[in-house]
């Protein structure tokens, strides 16, 4: 049943998504922006290279786009052959011209979860970093693994976005995330039912993302 949805989701994405979707990538470190889609296609996310929709009569699938320009699609191809089926992972199941289509997850992302004040068991931090582990053992390298790209669903971890695993530099973001999760949001935000505006939280990204850049440019400049 499953591949018979598939083939007809395929048609549907060829006949009336393609002809009438725009996405565009204004600044590489920004999401991208989706300038058209057709009715009824809604947008599940954006990334910094792709943005994601579904057909509310194929819930089980979602369908990722490249924007123009924007690299990346055959490696995620190959992180997904690489990883097979785990349950903390979504799965490939066509892949063509900078298009995916992906095994739909449900959720909510660790973002929005400190958005909303809902609370983020230590189970589902475990389970993300058992799945990352997974990953490295399959010859891959977890890369940009921070809140918008990890969910969690009925208590359990989830990773989202695997585009850039095949990068092999150190990416110290879930290692970050993870130890404000222990030394800030356990005994602070979640005893206290605390809600981060969105606002705050984007003020933290950028400021996050300058030092990081600045750490880099040190280093480099440092090093013989």
């Amino acid at each position: 049943m499953q591949q018979i949805h598939l083939h007809k989701l395929i048609e549907i994405i060829d006949q009336e998504l393609l002809p009438n979707f725009q996405v565009e990538s204004v600044n590489p470190h920004d999401p991208v922006e989706v300038r058209t889609l057709p009715h009824p296609w809604e947008i599940v996310g954006r990334g910094n290279y792709a943005a994601v929709v579904y057909h509310p009569d194929y819930l089980e699938f979602v369908v990722k786009i490249y924007a123009p320009g924007r690299p990346g699609f055959e490696d995620e191809v190959e992180v997904y052959n690489r990883l097979g089926y785990h349950p903390a992972f979504s799965e490939c199941l066509y892949a063509k011209d900078g298009l995916l289509i992906l095994k739909r997850l449900h959720g909510v992302t660790l973002y929005d979860c400190i958005q909303r004040g809902i609370k983020i068991p230590k189970q589902v931090i475990e389970e993300i970093d058992q799945a990352l582990e997974y990953a490295s053992q399959r010859g891959l390298h977890p890369h940009d693994v921070h809140g918008r790209n990890v969910m969690m669903y009925e208590g359990r971890g989830l990773v989202v976005d695997i585009s850039d695993f095949l990068f092999e530099e150190k990416c110290a973001k879930w290692d970050n995330l993870k130890r404000a999760y222990y030394w800030l949001y356990l005994p602070i935000i979640s005893p206290l039912g605390l809600r981060i505006p969105p606002s705050l939280l984007n003020v933290v990204r950028k400021t996050y993302r300058f030092f990081s850049g600045l750490k880099e440019r040190i280093t480099k400049f440092i090093q013989p």
